[in-house]
């Protein structure tokens, strides 16, 4: 590109490795803290013993006299012990709480800082530092969880000779070396790739492994692997990406994040085009089929280490699928569609459309894989389009970048900007600058796993700011989630942060020191020497790609006019609009520091960390909920931010007070004193309650998501929950109004379609899985189109395998069983009736009957339907029974469908296997650990049952019986 070589030789350069006149570097001024004023001292703290117990009470985690600052949670408490001490509890190279942990991290970035010429002088270092540890130890800031589990560690284990790819500044080249914890692994987010060879392929399954040793996640597109269908140059067929992915499942499986029961995290990604996206896409599907199977045949399946999770493929990755506007526009159509083979590009098959997105749909309504991504929205958004295209993402798609590369991740706790129910402006873009410059300075000291990805950090150093408590936010500002008001909010908050980050990305592009020669992965594009410096301090791959970099920055600022000023405060209007508009003036001047500078994470531990009633984007789940925890056991989580956000509304004390005990004792505000009708929806959350009707739709979560996009340079890591009784209709419908809105990718998970869920509403009854249907689809629903004729149905048969329920009964001395087979959901789908000691004529009558009915329930007959005809029905023989719960039997029809009622249909279920009922716990458990890693993973609502809707497997699922 001769262009771009000329404008590097034309430019002024602001200064270079060669010119003796250093760049000033930043001014920090205090806006926390006081000069000579240790922000550790404004802390009352305190020790304690943070512990972790099972469902049974023993100790999983313990450590005592750990010191935490005294308004900091339980939760936190045990989140910071568990997981971001270091060394061996009970040795004396562990650390002993949160001052010594910040004081690692905070103390480490200050001296890189200082090394590298960020700051004008050591006051501005030490005010940044101060800034900082303020930030941190108040928890209005949190980075991501490699950070605390590696960065300062060389402090403790200088011997570490752990070896990584890193940034030598003084040969100004990437190089190889067992640097130990000098060079830490400071990024959450990676993503690799892989080429078409086995030994690339085994490469990434090395550099996976290593990855998730030091505490990270990564993402890969497995589509330039050849498909099943192709053959190989030395004769044979190729084995197609889902035989490697069950290797590279196996090793996520068995290696644990950052050493700890943190779970490893992993995305794969198929392109629709490719040969084997069918497979692919029901891979995970027909994987929690077999788990149901396991489940329903006693195996454990509470948790994703359960013996039967563990014996399936595919659970240590999301999969999702990655989709062009070609193909939506197909679908829109109902057009064809085809794949294309890797090698040659010939058509291998060819399908509607809207059939595939059908299949995504199917697949994710049973087990919530796979997502979609929409990769011409992304590539549309792209700075660095010169370079390359976007292909893959993170874990959690929220980090979408080249491949080969790498972001580091922190977040700020929204709440915390509003302590009196008035968002501070000026102290949000000050934490901006602050943290933005600690993850800044953290790229060129990190280390890496692979050369390219050191050389393409070091070229473009993309960053990953976000936030947490949008949702806790919104509700103490007296805001519905589903709201135009709180959308409009919400995308002034997320234009302000991102704005102030490119905006202080260009002053470091002003005022610190250039980073010298480029790569060798830049040179060859820019056309330049080794020898040629940049000119000046933005980083290598701006130059590549200033014109689509400034295209962008003008897309993010031209969104802003689409914010309705009317629904938002001025103050925090006015400043969304400075922001952009200082950062693109900036920008033109002296490009910008980081190729990408925010995302939305799913901030799961770190929300912990910042004690954060709501994660991310997200709403608050339920008011009161509980978390499984990786390791065991359970904690209950309770919505801090009702009692501010009734304030907010006019509440009295003695109002809020009795509002919010009605809360605890039936864990949903309808219904509760003095709440007005209007008010409700401001405290609507993903799941309804068991006890109530509201929760927050689907096309909430995805205009919210939409109202966040356009100003976020990565994209939103966010599950959509829906009910269970959401349709393949609704899910598609889902994925439709994603991709118009413009969203780069979204997750859909409807609730209860895993055995295993990390997370569930108060009051939810394994048992009762609530409103379970069948996946409609055109085979199954009943047309009643001509009133003349019978409805035309559609038989479901069960499969040859299928879980059932036996059950014994004896009325009045005449014994029997009853035997209930049932689909994979937990409907019943066929009933046996065998009567003991009765004569053939009693048997097989019974036994004709049993048939009648199950063939009418496989052709969709409710099952309410029959009890409510059958039920009290009186003839001999009747009697007593021996179910203290009937009684009094008028006959055996009335019997059975009496017991079928309460088993299946009554609000009140018992556990169908009385002998595998956990035991309850007699508290809660403290506080748990467990972080999926921005995993979109399964969060289960609590609600009352609906007729036919009961997860019978569920009762094996080794939840707590809350209700």
């Amino acid at each position: 590109m001769p262009e771009v070589r000329d404008q590097i030789k034309t430019q002024p350069a602001t200064a270079t490795a060669n010119n003796k006149k250093k760049a000033p570097g930043l001014t920090f001024r205090r806006f926390f803290t006081k000069p000579g004023v240790s922000p550790y001292s404004e802390v009352e703290w305190e020790l304690r013993t943070a512990q972790i117990t099972d469902s049974q009470g023993g100790i999983i985690f313990e450590q005592k006299n750990v010191e935490v600052p005294k308004d900091w949670s339980m939760t936190a408490t045990n989140i910071v012990a568990s997981k971001y001490l270091h060394g061996q509890v009970g040795t004396g190279e562990r650390e002993t709480g949160v001052r010594q942990l910040v004081a690692r991290v905070a103390e480490t970035i200050r001296d890189w800082g200082t090394k590298d010429g960020y700051f004008r002088s050591t006051e501005d270092a030490a005010a940044f530092h101060d800034e900082l540890v303020h930030l941190l130890i108040r928890q209005y800031a949190a980075f991501n969880s490699p950070v605390w589990f590696n960065v300062g560690c060389d402090r403790i284990e200088p011997n570490s000779d752990a070896t990584n790819w890193h940034w030598n500044s003084t040969t100004q080249r990437v190089e190889f070396g067992a640097t130990g914890y000098t060079r830490p692994q400071c990024s959450a987010c990676f993503i690799n790739s892989v080429h078409d060879s086995l030994d690339s392929i085994l490469t990434l399954a090395k550099t996976e492994g290593m990855l998730f040793k030091w505490g990270s996640g990564t993402g890969t597109n497995l589509s330039p692997l050849r498909s099943s269908t192709e053959v190989l140059s030395g004769g044979g067929t190729a084995s197609g990406p889902l035989s490697f992915m069950k290797g590279f499942d196996a090793f996520a499986g068995v290696i644990k994040s950052g050493g700890k029961t943190r779970r490893a995290a992993k995305m794969v990604i198929l392109n629709i085009d490719h040969p084997d996206i069918v497979d692919f896409i029901e891979c995970k599907s027909k994987e929690e089929a077999k788990a149901h199977a396991l489940v329903a045949q006693g195996y454990d399946g509470s948790h994703p280490d359960s013996d039967a999770y563990s014996s399936i493929f595919f659970q240590n990755a999301n999969n999702s699928v990655r989709v062009t506007d070609d193909f939506m526009v197909a679908v829109m159509r109902d057009t064809d569609f085809s794949t294309r083979a890797i090698v040659g590009g010939r058509v291998v098959n060819t399908y509607k459309a809207k059939d595939l997105l059908q299949k995504i749909s199917e697949a994710t309504w049973q087990c919530g894989d796979p997502g979609m991504q929409y990769d011409t929205t992304v590539n549309r958004w792209h700075t660095s389009k010169n370079t390359s295209r976007i292909n893959a993402s993170n874990p959690c798609s929220e980090y979408m970048f080249l491949d080969d590369s790498a972001c580091n991740l922190a977040s700020l706790n929204l709440l915390k900007f509003a302590p009196n129910g008035t968002f501070d402006v000026e102290a949000y873009r000050h934490a901006v600058d602050v943290v933005i410059t600690a993850q800044e300075i953290l790229v060129d000291n990190a280390g890496y796993p692979t050369e390219l990805i050191g050389k393409n950090s070091h070229d473009y150093r993309p960053l990953g700011l976000g936030y947490a408590n949008l949702g806790a936010l919104l509700m103490a500002a007296g805001l519905p989630y589903d709201s135009d008001a709180g959308r409009d909010y919400a995308a002034c908050v997320t234009a302000i942060m991102c704005g102030q980050a490119y905006l202080q990305s260009s002053r470091i592009a002003e005022l610190c020191e250039p980073l010298g020669p480029v790569t060798d992965t830049v040179q060859t594009r820019l056309g330049v020497t080794k020898a040629e410096n940049m000119p000046g301090a933005a980083c290598p791959g701006y130059y590549l790609n200033r014109e689509p970099f400034l295209d962008v920055i003008r897309m993010h600022r031209a969104s802003v006019n689409n914010i309705n000023k009317a629904n938002v405060p001025t103050p925090i209007y006015e400043a969304s609009k400075q922001c952009w508009d200082e950062a693109l003036s900036s920008g033109e001047k002296h490009g910008y520091r980081n190729s990408q500078v925010t995302v939305l994470a799913p901030t799961g531990t770190i929300g912990f960390f910042m004690d954060c009633d709501t994660t991310g984007i997200e709403p608050d789940l339920a008011l009161i909920k509980y978390k499984k925890l990786v390791g065991g056991g359970m904690i209950k989580i309770v919505n801090n931010t009702v009692p501010a956000a009734l304030f907010k509304l006019g509440y009295t004390h003695e109002q809020t007070d009795a509002i919010v005990s009605y809360i605890d004792a039936t864990g949903t505000i309808e219904g509760a004193p003095h709440v007005k009708d209007e008010h409700l929806a401001v405290f609507d959350c993903s799941f309804k309650p068991a006890k109530g009707t509201r929760s927050i739709h689907y096309m909430g979560h995805l205009k919210m998501m939409a109202a966040a996009q356009p100003f976020i340079s990565g994209a939103i890591s966010k599950t959509v929950n829906l009910p269970n009784a959401a349709t393949v209709e609704d899910i598609s419908e889902a994925y439709i109004q994603a991709w118009k809105l413009g969203l780069k990718a979204v997750a859909v998970y409807r609730d209860g379609c895993k055995q295993s869920q990390p997370l569930s509403a108060a009051g939810t009854k394994t048992a009762q899985a609530g409103n379970v249907e069948r996946a409609p689809s055109p085979a199954a629903v009943q047309e009643e189109d001509n009133l003349d004729a019978p409805p035309r149905a559609v038989r479901h048969k069960l499969k040859e395998e299928r879980m059932a329920v036996t059950h014994k009964f004896n009325i009045g001395g005449h014994e029997g069983y009853i035997i209930v087979g049932l689909y994979p959901n937990g409907e019943p789908g066929e009933i046996f009736i065998k009567m003991a000691k009765e004569g053939s004529t009693v048997s097989g009558l019974m036994d004709s009957f049993a048939l009648a009915v199950s063939i009418a329930l496989q052709h969709g007959v409710k099952l309410s339907l029959y009890c409510d005809k059958f039920a009290h029905t009186r003839f001999e023989p009747s009697g007593w029974s021996n179910n203290p719960d009937i009684g009094y039997a008028k006959s055996i029809m009335d019997y059975i469908f009496r017991w079928l009622q309460m088993r299946f249909l009554s609000g009140q279920q018992q556990f169908l296997f009385e002998s595998l009922r956990p035991k309850p716990l007699a508290a809660p458990a403290p506080e748990g650990v467990g972080d999926l890693n921005g995993s979109a993973e399964p969060r289960p609502e609590s609600r009352e049952p609906r007729a036919g809707s009961v997860h019978a497997a569920d009762a094996l699922a080794g939840m707590i019986d809350l209700g």
